[in-house]
């Protein structure tokens, strides 16, 4: 379905391609029912509409597939379009895009190849303090890009690099004040500042989205996930998460291997547990296995370092001083991500349960599993840089160049150390108090916090004494929040009283005073 001369183009290419292919324009000209339905659009509907009309096609043509193509301009963001529930998206796609798409959707896969523009919704009227918030956040956020800008890559000048990294400990420390001090401020304004990973309005910005689904099981869609994850690694990642990150100090063609390793052996565990027990009992049991092979992957089996005027196996030594029990408890309950990819069962996304093999869905598993992903990979990083300060011919292999100096690596060591102080004695019962939980994604090339909002209750009547006492600084802080603000409120009124009844007035008869006395002077003289 599409005008008369962008169908008959459509029809002479894909028949030119496929000469056993045949393509109908119309439906009175079917003989039997057709494999698959294709509707190119010139001009989108509202949403609703187009919705409707999916349903209806479906219904009508059911079981073929509907592929829907796009034009290349829709006022409509990607989670708008991933809502319609057509087999296939293609939006400005060309024929050979196209005869894809179409070979997907006939060997029961689903296909979408996105290119919109997200721009963002109006911001509601912001108070004076609202808006003094916002803007100092929006500052700060400008003189960090253009510092970060700076140090990538970073000066020569080593004097330089360190004025350059101070100053954003300080733009990074004054963010964090603020929002600690006016965080009452946020009601009502979360979309424009979240309170963790603040964000600054910025105009339309365009997203890419790519799946490709072979078929439209839990296995489609796990290969669909950790092709799309061994991408983005392959490219290289950057950090974007405004925090420390462990691997940052690895060396990128290891850090690139650890995380390449991490896809590896999740792959055999999923596999295994599909034959065995999916429950996260075992996946829990498995963990400390899975990190010990993706070290021994990314070390080399037969990699030798000297140390010590003799020469030791990388791999071995490590796992003998690494210790990869830990676990870490931001990451989200393990059933969420199993569930889907080992028995195909339904992704809860936005208060609506949808298949594995839904576009929504495929890109919530995906988020959950590059935070196990990254996380995993924390956990396996802090380990070889403590194994770095002990032992340092093996920087020259681990580590980048910058921290091959044993004062760099001890620096970086203990700002880490005092960053994982920091959020679990202040930022994780924050966290938890808020029911908020942040989740590492790649996303274009770089690793992004994801701050999602669930039920946090049991973890936080877990904690110690001292994590409930910044809870409870928090409750109270909420507590006095509106009387404070009354108060200032009232002093305010009071001095406008004070300034206008009282001083006013009094200036006003000394005023008066002064003229009346100047007029009789006059007239005495």
């Amino acid at each position: 379905m599409a005008p008369n001369l962008l169908g008959e183009s459509l029809a002479l290419q894909l028949t030119t391609r496929q000469s056993d292919w045949q393509v109908c324009l119309r439906p009175d000209g079917l003989k039997g029912h057709p494999q698959i339905v294709i509707w190119s659009l010139n001009k989108l509907p509202s949403l609703r509409a187009l919705q409707r009309e999916v349903l209806q096609l479906q219904e009508r043509w059911q079981p073929a597939p509907l592929l829907l193509l796009l034009p290349a301009d829709v006022d409509a963001s990607r989670d708008q379009l991933l809502t319609l529930t057509a087999e296939g998206l293609l939006q400005n796609g060309d024929s050979s895009k196209l005869q894809e798409a179409i070979t997907t959707l006939l060997q029961g896969g689903r296909t979408v190849q996105l290119q919109t523009v997200a721009s963002s919704s109006e911001p509601p009227p912001l108070g004076l303090a609202q808006s003094l918030l916002l803007s100092g956040l929006q500052q700060i956020s400008n003189d960090l890009k253009v510092i970060e800008a700076l140090l990538n890559p970073p000066p020569t000048a080593w004097l330089l690099g360190l004025l350059l990294e101070g100053r954003c400990r300080e733009l990074r420390s004054a963010r964090s004040l603020l929002l600690w001090l006016w965080g009452p401020l946020q009601v009502g304004l979360e979309d424009a500042v979240p309170l963790h990973t603040p964000k600054e309005p910025s105009p339309s910005s365009a997203e890419s989205t790519a799946i490709t689904l072979r078929q439209r099981n839990a296995l489609a869609v796990w290969d669909s996930i950790r092709e799309r994850l061994d991408g983005s690694v392959q490219s290289g990642l950057s950090n974007a998460t405004g925090r420390l990150l462990a691997i940052e100090g690895l060396h990128p063609d290891r850090r690139r291997e650890l995380l390449l390793a991490l896809l590896q052996q999740l792959d055999q565990v999923l596999g295994r547990l599909r034959q065995e027990d999916p429950a996260p009992a075992h996946w829990s049991a498995l963990q400390p296995e899975l990190r010990r092979q993706a070290l021994t992957v990314m070390a080399g089996s037969y990699v030798q370092i000297p140390r010590d005027g003799a020469l030791q196996p990388v791999a071995s030594t490590l796992l003998a001083s690494a210790n990869l029990e830990g676990n870490d408890d931001e990451l989200p309950d393990p059933a969420s991500m199993l569930l889907p990819l080992l028995a195909d069962q339904p992704v809860l996304v936005n208060g609506q349960l949808l298949p594995a093999d839904d576009p929504r869905a495929l890109l919530q598993l995906e988020t959950l599993v590059s935070n196990w992903l990254v996380r995993t990979a924390e956990l396996i990083g802090a380990e070889l840089l403590e194994a770095c300060g002990e032992w340092p011919e093996l920087r020259r292999y681990l580590l980048g160049d910058r921290l091959l100096a044993t004062r760099e690596l001890d620096r970086l060591r203990n700002q880490l150390n005092t960053q994982l102080r920091w959020s679990e004695w202040i930022e994780r019962p924050i966290q938890l108090y808020e029911s908020h939980r942040t989740l590492f994604q790649l996303r274009a090339g770089r690793i992004e916090p994801l701050v999602l909002t669930e039920p946090r209750d049991q973890e936080l009547n877990s904690l110690g004494w001292w994590q409930r006492q910044v809870a409870l600084l928090l409750e109270t802080r909420d507590a006095l929040s509106p009387q404070v603000q009354s108060l200032l409120r009232r002093l305010g009124d009071l001095a406008v009283v004070l300034l206008t009844q009282v001083l006013g007035r009094a200036i006003g008869l000394v005023g008066r005073g002064i003229s009346q006395g100047m007029g009789r002077s006059l007239g005495r003289g």
